[in-house]
């Protein structure tokens, strides 16, 4: 008579961080402390320390000088503390370049350009990226074969162009000639093409959207960290832009760098002057940085995160 030695069934249980006698051990596909938050060392701390500073210094120098005397400023060794006469410079500054006006027009030319880029271009970047029509690539290599031609090029047919027109010295010659940015119909395409599934567009279609419904109701949500990003960057471009603006327009209806300009224009400019009116353009763009900071920084990270 024989006998058999009874069978135990395999145990498939599993040790935490250990691997089961028998079976054999496979590699985890994470690496070790990942997910584990990773804190700054002291050459983080000093870097962006660095960085700061190099930063903030150069806006630090205009409020010293615009507070100073030219004499003081051109001293042997420079002041690095703010003086007292900061409110003095500022007068002299606005009364001589009449900046309340010159401040009035670029704010008129800075919101007409980045309401109407943003605008054109996220419907011809909605239009490269989602619809399909003939030519569509051809078109969008002219459109980024653009940036490579010099802006220095169109100058003088454009002046010509304003000329013809009638609004030679007018606002209207600094913002229609840009209304729509190449830069701004490809960055809105490439991001449309990541962020914007087809399976959105045609749910829409099937509850019976039509195109503008389409891109008022789910082009447009989806695109605004993008839009946030790119009127950020067509404000700041429009507020600094001097070369065209200096050529189109007159001394009597000048944009705020066209101002700034002129005050520094005479044959021995007064530089705290300079610095006052230099400073008085700068507040704006950092008051709009301070509201709209949050949104911004929100918008690029909603951007950059997916999935």
């Amino acid at each position: 008579m024989t006998t058999t030695s009874p069978v135990t069934a395999p145990d498939h249980r599993r040790v935490s961080g250990a691997a089961v006698p028998g079976t054999p051990s496979r590699r985890s596909r994470f690496k070790q402390g990942a997910g584990r938050q990773h804190h700054a060392g002291p050459f983080a701390y000093f870097a962006l320390a660095v960085v700061g500073i190099g930063s903030l210094f150069p806006l630090y120098w205009t409020l010293v000088a615009a507070s100073r005397t030219q004499d003081e400023i051109l001293d042997t060794t420079p002041p690095f503390v703010p003086g007292g006469n900061l409110f003095n410079n500022l007068e002299a500054a606005w009364e001589q370049a009449h900046l309340g006006k010159a401040i009035w027009n670029t704010l008129v030319v800075s919101a007409s350009i980045t309401a109407a880029t943003l605008f054109f271009c996220t419907l011809a970047g909605y239009a490269f990226a989602k619809m399909r029509f003939r030519g569509r690539g051809a078109l969008m290599t002219a459109v980024v074969a653009t940036l490579t031609i010099p802006p220095q090029l169109s100058v003088v047919p454009l002046f010509m162009m304003m000329s013809d027109i009638g609004w030679g010295g007018q606002l209207e010659s600094v913002i229609f000639p840009t209304l729509v940015s190449a830069f701004g119909v490809f960055f809105m395409r490439q991001y449309l093409s990541e962020a914007l599934p087809y399976e959105l567009i045609e749910a829409g279609r099937v509850d019976g959207a039509n195109n503008l419904r389409v891109v008022w109701s789910i082009v447009l949500p989806v695109a605004r960290p993008a839009m946030m990003v790119l009127g950020m960057l067509t404000f700041v471009q429009a507020w600094n832009d001097f070369f065209w603006p200096y050529l189109a327009l007159n001394q009597e209806n000048p944009t705020l760098q066209v101002a700034l300009g002129q005050l520094s224009a005479s044959y021995v400019p007064d530089q705290s002057i300079v610095m006052a009116g230099a400073l008085i353009s700068t507040l704006p763009l950092l008051m709009v940085f301070v509201v709209f900071g949050k949104r911004i920084v929100g918008g690029i990270m909603s951007g950059a995160v997916k999935g």
